[in-house]
């Protein structure tokens, strides 16, 4: 029995002995396999995948920066004529290292001041108040009380209270005591701290030498904070001509201005990168700008190139730079001599757009106003008034009037109405400037008649017109009026490629006389650009398109040079809408622009090209001539709108003159510079393109 239970036992625990030597054998498979799992893991890491964790290390311990800035993309006219460049300037600038010290700043300044030469000119007794107070600060606090510093410790004054008084208490014999080198150090003190703390600060880049610009360079290491760059600058080769509308960019040492600084940040700028600020430049920021250069900057803190910085895209414009060069010096010499004629006190700006009708491109725009200055008068740029500037704009708009008589079927082509003074209940007689008497549309236009205009408005508006008694009129016309004008572009802003335009101004009166005022352009306002729009729809048959500027976009040509890149962008029409007439009565309008010119008030605006279509217009206008704030002086404005030829135009023309003329004397006498302007911008138009 003892021997069975004996032999069991030793048969269990061999079982067991079994069990545990295979355990032990998985145990040590698996041991295996994750050491040899670990060697293949380290031999990956440093043989095979070295260079890609080389890489990421790099990455995660180097910094990669971007240039300071970039040359922006070049503007040209339709004709490849250069108009913006760039121009490389030598830069002296400061950068404001960490935990620098004033006193260190300080001294810095000094040295720059005996290194190179800084006009200091502008330094004011403000700067050099704060440079003598840091560099004073024991002498400055003796300049407060004890009753003072009492009230700071009670809360009563703050610093900018104590250093205020210490400012004020800043002697004029101090102060006299800085020579020539301590003015020109403070003045570089200012502009090593003058805005953003972190920005670039630009020391000197005008007329640096080469002297100095080594110099500098050959010492940063020395001058903390202190180094050297080319930059760049925008430059002009048609000096001022179409400089307002082309636009601006910020300077080296501004940046983005605070105005513009969550539009931009937004679109991942930089504040301290130069931007588009105004006009075009800032319209086609997204195709103007450059991009940086980026750099790595490794463990030894130098340098390695990561991206080769370039410039930015050329853009082509819509603007003949020929004709506005002329159109511009003509336009100043005739608003100067505007103001020698009779009635011309307030008269003192004219404006002028040139656009091609079958697409919108604008050919030239220009404004020029004149000003008092040191009682003589000066001429300055005002062409972004064409935009931005509504005028009454009088008889131009009754080609759009005439259709709303076709379209409402209170005329139609050949009617008759009797020109004769309206008189309305309890409100001045309203003529026409001489009675025609029994007339048609044709004549109606060309001789420019208000009363034909009087008496389709009151047809429109359902009333039933008798001398000197109340007239009664369905305000539904103001709503009819106004649709068929917003068509041809008037009353509605025409989306032209600027990141500024007006409205203009629009009634809210529904007084019966209104609508009479209103019929022949005498109530709403409407800039030039909209004037152009509603010429160009008139031209092209009933078409309206969206007027603008930008026609291609190239990439940069490579090394710089002055061809044009490849082509990214081109320009095409774009149809805003069509004049919901029929064709018979858009016909019968332009049939009446072209008598205007061959044979009614029109005759001569279109200089020597007879083969033309267009229409006058004189407005009454109001004024402030006192600057009270009380629009008080009642003035007369003269517009032309016309194109050429009649028939498939090349060409059309808005003229503006507000206030050419008064009735406040007993002269009424007007100025005929619309005219002059006009005739000597077609000649000229057509003797480019002949």
């Amino acid at each position: 029995m003892r021997k069975k239970i004996n032999k069991k036992k030793q048969e269990r625990e061999k079982y067991l002995k079994d069990i545990i030597e295979k355990r032990y054998i998985v145990l040590i498979v698996i041991i295996l396999l994750l050491f040899a799992i670990i060697v293949f893991r380290l031999f990956s890491l440093q043989i095979l995948d070295k260079k890609e964790y080389e890489d990421k290390l790099v990455s995660a311990t180097e910094k990669t920066v971007s240039s300071t800035s970039a040359p922006r993309g070049r503007i040209y006219d339709r004709n490849y004529n250069l108009l913006v460049d760039n121009e490389a300037i030598k830069t002296i600038y400061y950068k404001k290292p960490d935990d620098i010290t004033v006193e260190k700043e300080i001294e810095l300044a000094y040295e720059v001041a005996n290194l190179i030469n800084v006009d200091y000119s502008k330094v004011s007794i403000d700067m050099l108040k704060n440079f003598w107070y840091l560099n004073n600060l024991d002498k400055s606090k003796q300049k407060i009380t004890k009753q003072e510093w009492q009230k700071k410790s009670e809360r009563k004054l703050s610093d900018d209270d104590i250093k205020k008084l210490i400012f004020e208490r800043i002697t004029e014999e101090e102060l006299n005591e800085y020579k020539d080198i301590d003015k020109e150090a403070s003045y570089i003190y200012y502009l090593m701290n003058k805005g953003y703390s972190y920005a670039e600060k630009i020391i000197k880049n005008i007329d640096v030498k080469e002297e100095e610009y080594a110099i500098i360079s050959e010492n940063i290491d020395n001058l903390s904070g202190f180094n050297t760059k080319l930059d760049w600058q925008r430059i002009y080769l048609y000096g001022d001509v179409f400089k307002s509308i082309l636009g601006t960019v910020s300077s080296n040492n501004q940046g983005i201005p605070s105005e513009l600084a969550d539009y931009y940040l937004d679109n991942g700028y930089s504040l301290d990168d130069r931007v588009g600020i105004s006009y075009l430049e800032y319209q086609y920021e997204e195709y103007l700008r450059g991009t940086k250069a980026k750099y790595r900057v490794l463990s030894n803190n130098t340098y390695e190139l990561v991206e080769q910085g370039k410039r930015g895209n050329d853009i082509v414009l819509t603007i003949d730079i020929n004709l506005q060069k002329y159109i511009e010096e003509m336009l100043e010499q005739e608003v100067l001599n505007a103001k020698s004629e009779p009635n011309t006190e307030y008269y003192n700006r004219s404006f002028v757009v040139v656009s091609d009708p079958n697409n919108g491109e604008i050919l030239a725009m220009a404004g020029k106003q004149v000003q008092q200055e040191n009682g003589s008068l000066k001429v300055v740029d005002y062409t972004p008034g064409v935009v931005t500037l509504p005028v009454t704009p009088g008889s131009v708009v009754k080609g759009a009037s005439m259709l709303v008589g076709y379209k409402y079927n209170a005329i139609d082509i050949g009617s008759y109405q009797v020109d004769e003074c309206i008189k309305i209940k309890d409100t001045p007689e309203k003529c026409s400037w001489q009675t025609m008497g029994y007339i048609d549309d044709i004549y109606a236009l060309e001789y420019s008649s208000n009363v034909y205009q009087y008496k389709i408005a009151i047809k429109v508006g359902g009333g039933n017109y008798q001398y000197n008694q109340a007239l009664s009129l369905d305000e539904s016309a103001f709503d009819k009026y106004r649709n068929m004008y917003a068509e041809f572009g008037l009353g509605i802003k025409t989306g032209i490629d600027l990141p500024v335009e007006s409205l203009g101004y629009m009634g809210e009166s529904k007084l019966p006389g209104h609508l009479l005022d209103f019929a022949i352009g005498q109530y709403d306002t409407y800039t030039p650009i909209q004037l152009s729009q509603y010429i160009n729809t008139i031209a092209s048959g009933g078409n309206r398109y969206k007027p603008y500027l930008l026609k291609e976009v190239y990439a940069p040509s490579e090394n710089n040079e002055e061809k044009l890149g490849a082509l990214i962008y081109k320009s095409e029409k774009e149809l805003q809408g069509k004049v919901d007439i029929d064709k018979k009565y858009m016909d019968r309008v332009r049939y009446g622009f072209s008598r205007v010119i061959s044979n009614g008030l029109g005759y001569g605006y279109m200089g020597n090209y007879i083969n033309s279509s267009g229409k006058t217009g004189t407005s009454q206008s109001f004024i402030d001539n006192d600057n009270d704030g009380i629009v008080d002086t009642e003035t007369i404005t003269s517009s032309f709108v016309g194109y050429a030829p009649s028939e498939n135009p090349k060409m059309s023309i808005v003229v503006v003159s507000p206030d050419i003329s008064h009735s406040n004397n007993y002269s009424t006498y007007q100025s005929a510079v619309t005219k002059r302007i006009s005739a000597n911008t077609v000649n000229k138009f057509f003797e480019i393109y002949k």
